[in-house]
C-alpha cells in the first residue's frame, strides 16, 4: 500500500476513535439539549479540533499513536471542553484553529519559505474576523471580560479542581505534563523560534484586556494547541530517548513527584477541614495525586531503562499510552459531567 493510502487509513482511524469518544462523553446529555441540536455541534467541535491537531502534528511526528494523543489532548482537553460553558460557536472557533495553522506548517518550502510567516497569521486574523462578524450579528459567544489571571494558573496542575469550582479551565491533564517537559526540551534544542514566538504571543494576548470586541480567553487556544503538539512530540521523544537524554527524563520524573507530593498534601489539608466541608476537594486532590504518582512511575521506568541502555521502544510506548489514556478518559468524563 502506498504512503498516501496508509496516511488516509490512519486519518480515518483517528476520526472514528475521536467520534466514538465524543459520543460517549455527550450521549448522556443528548436529551437535555434543545431543538437547535446543540449536541451535534459539541460533538463536531471536539472531533474537528482533535483531527485538526492530529493533522498538524503529523508535520513533526511520524508515529500514529503520538499524533492521536496530541489531538486528544487538544480536542478533549480541559480548555476546549470548558468552552462548552459559553456559546457552542466558541468551541467551533477553537476547533478550526489547528486547521488554519496547517498552511504554514505544510506550506511553501525553499525559496518561498518566507510565505509561512504571513500564513502563520491566519489563525490570529480568523479570531479577529470571527468576533467582528459575531458583533455585527449581535452574537456574543464569549464574554469580553473572560481573560486569564495569575490565579487561573492553578488550573495548569489541577484541572479537576477548577472544573469543580466552575472557573476558567486552562490546563492539561496530569500525565501529559511528563511528555510536555520532554517536548519543551526538544523545542528548545531544535531552536524552533517561530513556534516559541507564536506560543508567547498567544500567552500575552490571553492576559491582555479586550480589544476589537475580542474575548481575551480565546487567544489561549493558540498556546494550548502548541502545547498539545509538544505533548505528542514529547511522547515520541520519551519512546526514543537515549542515554544522553536521561537528564530531561529524570527532570520530568522529579516534576511529577513534586506535583504528587503537593497535591497529596493539599488533599490531607482539605480532609482536615471543619465538619468535612472540604472533603469534595480533598478527594479530587487525592485523584490528582494518584495520577501524578502514576506519571512519576512511568517517567522513572523510562529513566532506568535509559540508564541501563535498554531501548525497548514498544514497552515505553505501551506504558505512556496506557497512562495517558486513563488520565484523558477519567478527566474528560469528570469535566463534561461538571459543565453540563
Amino acid at each position: 500500500m502506498s504512503i498516501k493510502g496508509r496516511s488516509s487509513i490512519k486519518f480515518l482511524a483517528a476520526a472514528v476513535i475521536y467520534a466514538v469518544f465524543a459520543v460517549y462523553l455527550y450521549q448522556p446529555y443528548f436529551k437535555d439539549f434543545n431543538a437547535l441540536r446543540l449536541r451535534d455541534l459539541f460533538v463536531v467541535n471536539v472531533c474537528l479540533g482533535s483531527l485538526g491537531c492530529y493533522v498538524l502534528s503529523r508535520r513533526w511526528m511520524a508515529g500514529f499513536g503520538e499524533s492521536l494523543f496530541a489531538g486528544a489532548i487538544y480536542g478533549f482537553g480541559p480548555f476546549i471542553l470548558g468552552l462548552a460553558k459559553f456559546h457552542p460557536t466558541a468551541g467551533f472557533l477553537a476547533a478550526v484553529i489547528p486547521w488554519l495553522f496547517c498552511p504554514a506548517a505544510f506550506g511553501p518550502k525553499e525559496k518561498w519559505r518566507w510565505l509561512r510567516i504571513p500564513l502563520a497569521a491566519l489563525p490570529f486574523l480568523a479570531i479577529v474576523l470571527f468576533f467582528q462578524v459575531s458583533t455585527h450579528y449581535r452574537l456574543f459567544p464569549v464574554s469580553t471580560q473572560a481573560r486569564l489571571h495569575l490565579a487561573d494558573l492553578v488550573g495548569l496542575f489541577a484541572p479537576l479542581i477548577t472544573a469543580k469550582q466552575n472557573t476558567t479551565l486552562i490546563g492539561f491533564y496530569h500525565i501529559p505534563i511528563v511528555a510536555l517537559v520532554m517536548g519543551f526540551s526538544m523545542l528548545l534544542a531544535a531552536r524552533r523560534f517561530s513556534i516559541i514566538m507564536i506560543f508567547t504571543i498567544g500567552i500575552i494576548l490571553a492576559f491582555c484586556d479586550s480589544f476589537f470586541g475580542i474575548s481575551p480567553i480565546i487567544w489561549f487556544t493558540i498556546p494550548i494547541l502548541c502545547c498539545s503538539v509538544l505533548v505528542g512530540a514529547g511522547m515520541q521523544g520519551l519512546a526514543s530517548a537515549g542515554f544522553a537524554d536521561r537528564g530531561w527524563v529524570l527532570a520530568a520524573a522529579a516534576i511529577m513527584c513534586t506535583l504528587a507530593i503537593v497535591t497529596l498534601l493539599l488533599a490531607a489539608k482539605y480532609f482536615q477541614t471543619f465538619l468535612g466541608l472540604g472533603a469534595g476537594y480533598a478527594k479530587l486532590f487525592t485523584e490528582a495525586g494518584k495520577m501524578y504518582v502514576l506519571g512519576a512511575i512511568v517517567a522513572a521506568i523510562i529513566f532506568f531503562m535509559i540508564r541501563a541502555k535498554l531501548r525497548m521502544r514498544q514497552l515505553r510506548q505501551v506504558a505512556l499510552y496506557a497512562a495517558m489514556a486513563v488520565d484523558i478518559f477519567l478527566g474528560a468524563r469528570f469535566i463534561v459531567d461538571k459543565i453540563l
